[in-house]
């Protein structure tokens, strides 16, 4: 019957080859802008291809409705029996489904190239195929009801925009959208319970509405009757997805992946290759620290909402993703806790002198004579000098108490000896009194047994739930 209007049945497998290509293209591509870099978990695999299905969604709905105009125009109101109406719009899912398919094979190739850690979660790919099916249903229903040139754009934009509204609007609302929460928390389980029932619901809808067309369409009762059917599943899975929180504990306790020398640097399984630079940076600022009641020999990735509460020695970090300067990022906010920004303006800056010098960056100047005459003091003194002045005045650091005086005048004496800047000695900055010196104990490097082997191993843990 398309040949009636000149759409052979080779140029439909032409377009729908063509349409297997560009929804594959787009899925990889919006599944990698899902992907939360670094993660090495199959969770974040399965919500990276859930979440591709906000730009491979419109487009499959465009698509079906392309061939919703054309068939509708080639029938030219003849009244087509239930397998007739039924086999083009279930082609067309197949198509959708199928590309939907290879994107998860591709990043399922990908993924089996590297370790990855947890578990592929069926029931969330499932989630994905229903929820695509549900946009070609849609954009064929809406190509058959306004065969216009312009009805697939019209399509593809609306159900961009119904989706969207959907995902972004109310709890409830967000739950019924083929998505899943973005970005992925590594920390946060990923409920199969709630993916099945979602699943549930989004093929009722996709089924009812299909069967509710085709009962106009050819005049048949008992396709209205299954589409009652597929209406109750629906309603059965909506309820019991609404009933459950959207965010889910993890299933099983997590076992960490640790670096156990110079310090103990554990992070979840799927981030371990982020190991080596966390080390490297945490064993300098908790070299620093020795001797301070901030001193600590364990490093422990938590999530964001965690409380903060650890064992004596153990720190918590928090670490989103390993794009570049993901240490450092988690070193400034560490170093940032110990103190917390100063009420007035001078205070700020002596504190940034040294909160620059625990994470390794250049001490700045500051605004104040006081803070550059502070800073060019502080430059001249060696790493153990520094780390012993650290420790005569970390009470005064934490509490936002440093002043001129902490830098030069009587302060040097206790420091022993330092080297000559060029140019002659550094000035000492203006101040009044010196702070009473504290003692100096022990040895400034962190007290860690050197084992055997320094490569990192797993070892278990609790991520502070």
């Amino acid at each position: 019957m398309l040949e009636q209007r000149g759409v052979s049945r080779e140029e439909l497998k032409h377009s729908a080859l063509v349409a297997v290509g560009i929804l594959l293209a787009l899925g990889l591509l919006a599944a990698w802008s899902v992907l939360v870099p670094g993660i090495s978990a199959w969770e974040n695999i399965v919500v990276a291809v859930i979440g591709s299905l906000r730009l491979t969604g419109p487009v499959a709905a465009a698509f079906a409705a392309w061939v919703a105009v054309r068939k509708r125009h080639a029938v030219r109101g003849r009244l087509p029996g239930t397998w007739q109406s039924l086999r083009a719009p279930l082609a067309i899912v197949v198509v959708v489904v199928g590309a939907f398919g290879a994107t998860v094979t591709v990043l399922a190739m990908k993924a089996v190239l590297t370790e990855q850690a947890g578990h592929l979660a069926p029931t969330g790919l499932a989630v994905g195929a229903a929820g695509l099916a549900l946009y070609a249903v849609i954009g064929w229903i809406t190509g058959w009801a306004l065969p216009w040139t312009v009805t697939p754009l019209i399509a593809g934009i609306g159900a961009y925009v119904l989706f969207t509204s959907l995902a972004g609007g109310s709890a409830w609302a967000g739950k019924l959208a083929p998505s899943t929460s973005e970005p992925y928390d590594p920390f946060e389980g990923l409920s199969l319970a709630a993916f099945a029932n979602q699943t549930l619901w989004l093929l009722g809808v996709t089924i009812a509405l299909l069967l509710t067309w085709t009962a106009i369409v050819t005049r048949r009762a008992l396709a209205l009757a299954g589409a009652m059917l597929a209406i109750l599943a629906a309603g059965t899975g909506m309820a019991r997805l609404l009933s459950e929180p959207r965010a889910v504990a993890a299933t099983e306790p997590m076992v960490y992946s640790c670096q156990e020398w110079p310090i103990t640097v554990c992070v979840h399984p799927g981030m371990r290759s982020g190991l080596t630079e966390l080390g490297a940076t945490f064993t300098t600022i908790a070299a620093r620290l020795t001797g301070t009641p901030a001193a600590f020999s364990r490093v422990e990735q938590r999530p964001r909402d965690d409380d903060g509460r650890s064992g004596p020695g153990v720190v918590p970090i928090h670490v989103d993703d390993l794009t570049p300067g993901y240490a450092s990022r988690a070193a400034a906010e560490f170093v940032g806790r110990l103190a917390g920004p100063c009420a007035d303006a001078p205070g700020e800056g002596y504190r940034a002198i040294v909160t620059a010098w625990l994470r390794g960056e250049p001490l700045p100047s500051g605004p104040l004579p006081g803070h550059q005459a502070a800073a060019a003091w502080f430059s001249g003194l060696t790493e153990s000098q520094r780390r012993d002045w650290l420790r005569m005045f970390y009470t005064d650091f934490a509490n936002c108490r440093l002043k001129a005086s902490h830098f030069g005048g009587g302060v040097a004496s206790q420091l022993g000896p330092r080297p000559m800047l060029r140019g002659g000695p550094a000035a000492p900055a203006p101040g009044g009194e010196t702070t009473a010196p504290y003692p100096v104990p022990g040895s400034p490097y962190p007290t860690m047994p050197n084992p055997s082997s320094p490569s990192g191993h797993v070892s278990p843990g609790t991520p502070g739930r």
